[in-house]
């Protein structure tokens, strides 16, 4: 059975989202004006089309990279492998945002970083291991946290503790 290094979960609602990407916004508004943004899909999609938004950037393009694979599980928890680069960029990256939604190892950040060295590049979360990749973030988590986006999580109402309790007993 593989380690899980693990320990603790994170969830971040929509709400919290937003008001992260808006933070992020204020604090890029002194960094550009940029030509567009690249977005390093999947996890950067959504954060780059609400920053698009807010910085009102029309050119948008992608970097697609495959770093984890699902677990036989159906557990959120993938394994990491090797960084292969589904979609390349045809340029350094220069005058251009790059945007993920977490660094976490930095293993995929380092990759993109050099394929992309002149554009700034933010994250909206980091852990230690991949925080000194990026040029900004948000929020830092410390490494053995697991971070649940909006789209990783389904809300489902959850009885009163009162009426499980009583449920079960008479299951």
């Amino acid at each position: 059975m593989e380690h899980n290094p693990y320990r603790d979960d994170v969830v971040i609602s929509w709400a919290e989202l937003h008001r992260d990407t808006r933070r992020l916004c204020h604090e890029l508004m002194a960094k550009g004006p940029f030509k567009g943004i690249i977005a390093i899909a999947r996890g950067g999609l959504i954060p780059a089309a609400l920053v698009a938004r807010e910085l009102e950037i029309r050119l948008i393009d992608t970097i697609c990279a495959a770093s984890y694979e699902s677990s036989d599980d159906d557990s959120a928890q993938t394994q990491r492998k090797e960084v292969r680069i589904l979609k390349g960029i045809e340029h350094d990256g220069e005058g251009y945002l790059l945007i993920d939604d977490l660094v976490d190892t930095g293993n995929t950040a380092r990759v993109i970083r050099q394929l992309l060295p002149k554009a700034y590049f933010v994250t909206l979360y980091a852990k230690p291991m991949g925080r000194q990749v990026v040029d900004l973030c948000v929020k830092e988590f410390s490494q053995d946290k697991w971070v649940y986006f909006p789209w990783d999580i389904d809300y489902q109402f959850v009885p009163p503790i009162k009426k499980r309790l009583k449920a079960e007993q008479q299951g």
